[in-house]
């Protein structure tokens, strides 16, 4: 109530003491423990990393099998190679066929990052995801072939991928060599950062393993750190030219194959390198036909 001078009585409240062996310390132990736990436990729905497992399907002939990576006409399908690594739309279904009968592996080559006008489904790809010219695998000197997709554009790209993933293992493939994973790093005409490519990546190694195809991770070397726990192998083009092979050490650390290529330096020049890095390496031309040169055993 107001007082004579007009100002409000506030009550008199005084702080009740704590009771002996009472109080608020235990209780605030007990929650500071309860923060500790969640802190240092893993909680299930916070899970920064995928399950760890061996490559699947597993290689033959161990962690380090032949190859070969023809994406030309015809096919030669009598190179001494465990794995095959071939055009997705090139390849018929009888030449994969055969090759799964003499017991090779296949790894089927998509473009995932990057537009090509030739391909069946080009027409699946809406202008507002086309970017600049790309350079990839499959023109002498690297020339342009293709354009860099926007790959920050997941809805409109997953339902074309889906389906070439599915028409890769309805053909018999088992492992996914995708192409145009390093698209940050070039002039693609799309703002794409690192976490942008990061972020994709994944989301196509998820997509593979939906398909049950091995995803492998191609060229990306400057995340292939991060990545590593996401992908069953690796494909590096002129690592030991470019003196950046050391970036795939966890694949090799973590028991999985990375498969090599050379264009311009001969096996005696790159052989001893990356064998030294656990690597399966070839040479061959930059068309990537059949022509192909390994490192003695």
């Amino acid at each position: 109530m107001p007082g004579r001078s007009g100002r409000v009585r506030r009550p008199d409240v005084r702080r009740r003491p704590p009771r002996p062996g009472g109080g608020t310390g235990p209780l605030r132990r007990a929650v500071a423990l309860s923060l500790t736990l969640a802190l240092l436990l893993p909680a299930p729905a916070c899970r920064f990393l995928p399950t760890r497992s061996a490559p699947v399907p597993p290689w033959p002939g161990g962690a380090t099998p032949s190859w070969q990576w023809q994406l030309t006409d015809p096919l030669d399908a009598s190179v001494e190679a465990q794995v095959y690594a071939l055009d997705v739309f090139r390849t018929s279904l009888e030449e994969a066929r055969r090759l799964r009968a003499d017991g090779r592996r296949l790894m089927c080559h998509v473009e995932v990052g990057v537009y090509q006008e030739s391909r069946p489904d080009a027409a699946r790809f809406p202008a507002a995801v086309l970017g600049e010219p790309a350079r990839v695998p499959g023109q002498p000197g690297g020339a342009p072939r293709g354009r860099w997709l926007d790959i920050r554009q997941w809805s409109t790209l997953e339902p074309v991928l889906a389906d070439r993933f599915r028409l890769c293992r309805g053909k018999g493939f088992v492992a996914l060599l995708a192409v145009g994973m390093d698209g940050y790093r070039q002039r693609t005409g799309f703002p794409l950062t690192f976490d942008d490519q990061l972020t994709f990546n994944r989301r196509v190694a998820a997509l593979a393993r939906q398909t049950q195809l091995a995803p492998g991770l191609t060229n990306d070397l400057d995340q292939a750190l991060a990545l590593e726990p996401y992908f069953d192998f690796a494909v590096t083009e002129e690592c030991v030219r470019h003196a950046r092979c050391q970036r795939l050490v966890p694949f090799v650390t973590a028991g999985k194959t990375v498969f090599h290529v050379e264009y311009e330096m001969p096996p005696d020049r790159f052989c001893l390198v990356s064998l030294g890095f656990g690597f399966t390496s070839i040479r061959k031309e930059r068309d990537l036909g059949a022509y192909r040169e390994t490192c003695p055993t």
